[in-house]
């Protein structure tokens, strides 16, 4: 007999690695039920499907006689009536064979332990033995692999749609079950980049890393640098899992590894780290600024926010003789009409509809052409609102659309009188969810207006220098061109900063203009750059041509846009500016 000394690495054999998840089988079961409690509630239905490898190896449905009536607003949810289970068996007679299709699996449920929890009870109380599967919850999953700026929510339906499912979820137990499978792929697929590859690995995934692991990697905080920057948890691989900011990185890190550090995902992250990388920075604003940059390229998987700049909605004019307003995920091109960007298609699609009830702007997507400049087009042909409805010029019409430039650059007042007007017309009425509606459409108008103002009116300046005070005296000072940092320095207290700000000013990065002028995939550092120069404690140093917004512009609307976000009424003159 031999034995192992104590602290001596053993090479783990081929079964302790687990089984490659393409190996796997698993069985995604749902349940219909007669109530949310197993305890005082019976299944009503069983759906499973058997997959491995991405390939259906076998389905099991039934209906189940519960042995009580089916409250009518569950027949109404689901479809299930007292008279589809009169005749179904009983869930004694179901179990059986139904252990026998999940013996040897995985077993996978969207909100697992509600559907568990109902076969535990039934299996107990039918005194079979519980098989004591390895679970998998498909929300546990979505939760981890899936952003908020994805998917506004973690429900069966939600993710179907966003994965495109095959089928869709009806609450019936069989195509839920289908719907799930496709969902439970998606996220096999996303787990790759969490080097997820086996069983072994998805089950440790689901778990949150344990405390004593975290503190035995709070070697990974030495040597880092008390000062501002950007700091990357990094994998055995060298590839970034999360980047974060702080103006002492060196505490910052460290804290990862505290008892406080309660958060799953961090938790889930520190699982995987080897090593923290830190980058120097000026001051704060340059962390911030650095660290958007660089999740906005490496995408780290547990990095949330401004990971996925390309997914901006913008809406903008067509190119074309009568142009239509287009939504856009690329940002426009230099020298053309446009509004955003949006953070959802959303609030895109009522912004447009804001507009289209204010200006006689074409819907329809038919190409339209003229034989010659300023001759008529018969557009009523097409069946689409006004001006598709008239016989009018491209001259004519460029002069809607020219309204609807100057309200995007200038004082949008041209939407948002007539949309004022039909909001106390309908209240009026007291066709109030309509009222509500244009209320809605008007809110996301001005919103995006302003946003795209704001921008733009640093975006446009060639170069921009400004000087914070910094927390412990002197000054951060930032070089802006474009809308975006070009250069950063902090000049101590007591010291003359001009030196300074002359030197980064001739070593800055070069900017191009044509490049800048949208900040498509930078927009979040503009705001972020904008928010800072708004700070009372700034000092403009420099600037090549003002930094300005027109006197009438979206901004003049903040009180109007309040009352409507609110539902508060207004009329008369106090409803504008």
């Amino acid at each position: 007999m031999s034995s192992t000394p104590v602290g001596r690495y053993v090479q783990p054999s081929f079964d302790d690695l687990g089984t490659p998840l393409s190996q796997v089988t698993f069985m995604v079961v749902d349940l219909e039920t007669t109530g949310v409690a197993s305890d005082s509630s019976a299944i009503t239905e069983i759906g499973a499907v058997k997959v491995r490898g991405g390939e259906v190896l076998g389905e099991f449905a039934t209906l189940v006689n519960p042995g009580e009536s089916i409250d009518r607003r569950i027949s109404a949810l689901t479809g299930i009536t007292d008279d589809m289970v009169a005749d179904a068996p009983k869930i004694d007679a179901v179990l059986p064979s139904f252990l026998e299709f999940a013996a040897g699996t995985v077993w996978v449920a969207h909100n697992a332990p509600f559907d568990v929890g109902f076969l535990r009870a039934a299996t107990n109380g039918a005194g079979l033995p519980w098989p004591r599967p390895q679970v998998v919850d498909t929300v546990v999953l979505a939760r981890r692999l899936v952003d908020r700026s994805e998917v506004p929510n973690k429900r069966l339906g939600t993710l179907a749609r966003y994965f495109g499912a095959r089928t869709s979820p009806t609450h019936r137990a069989l195509d839920d079950a289908r719907a799930t499978v496709d969902v439970l792929h998606a996220l096999l697929e996303r787990l790759g980049a969490h080097f997820v590859l086996t069983d072994t690995d998805l089950a440790d995934f689901q778990r949150a890393i344990p405390a004593a692991e975290q503190r035995r990697k709070k070697h990974l905080a030495h040597g880092l640098p008390h000062c501002p920057g950007v700091y990357v948890f990094r994998d055995a691989q060298d590839k970034p899992l999360y980047i974060g900011t702080s103006v002492d990185v060196a505490t910052r890190v460290r804290s990862y590894f505290s008892g406080g550090e309660s958060r799953r995902k961090i938790r889930d992250m520190l699982r995987l780290a080897e090593r923290v990388e830190a980058v120097e920075c000026a001051h704060r604003l340059e962390a911030q600024i650095r660290e958007l940059r660089m999740i906005a390229t490496a995408k780290p998987p547990f990095n949330a926010k401004s990971k996925y700049p390309e997914r901006l909605a913008w809406l903008r004019l067509t190119n074309e003789a009568y142009p239509r307003l287009s939504l856009v995920r690329r940002a426009p091109e230099p020298g053309s009409t446009w509004l955003g960007p949006f953070t959802s298609s959303r609030m895109a699609s009522e912004a447009m509809e804001a507009v289209h009830d204010a200006l006689h702007i074409r819907q329809c997507k038919t190409k339209l052409s003229t034989s010659k400049p300023g001759s008529a087009c018969a557009l009523a042909e097409l069946g689409c609102p006004a001006p598709c409805q008239l016989r009018i010029s491209v001259d004519d019409y460029g002069q809607i659309t020219g309204r609807f430039a100057s309200t995007v650059t200038g004082d949008p007042d041209t939407v948002v009188e007539p949309l004022l007007n039909r909001i106390d017309e309908l209240s009026g009425q007291e066709r109030f969810e309509e009222a509500a509606g244009v209320r809605g459409r008007l809110s996301a108008f001005l919103r995006a207006t302003m946003r795209t103002q704001r921008s733009q009116s640093l975006i446009r300046i060639p170069q921009l220098v400004a000087a914070g005070r910094a927390s412990g005296g002197g000054w951060e000072i930032a070089v802006i061109r474009h809308g975006q940092l070009a250069a950063a320095a902090t000049s101590p207290s007591k010291v003359n900063p001009m030196p300074t700000i002359e030197s980064l000013m001739e070593s800055a990065a070069t900017i191009p203009e044509d490049a800048a002028t949208l900040a498509g995939h930078r927009i979040a550092e503009t705001e972020l750059l904008l928010s800072w120069l708004e700070n009372p404690t700034v000092r403009l140093v420099h600037s090549e041509h003002g930094w300005s917004t027109p006197r009438r512009a979206a901004a003049s609307y903040r009180e109007l846009l309040g009352k409507l976000d609110a539902a508060m009424p207004y009329s008369g003159g106090d409803r504008f500016r």
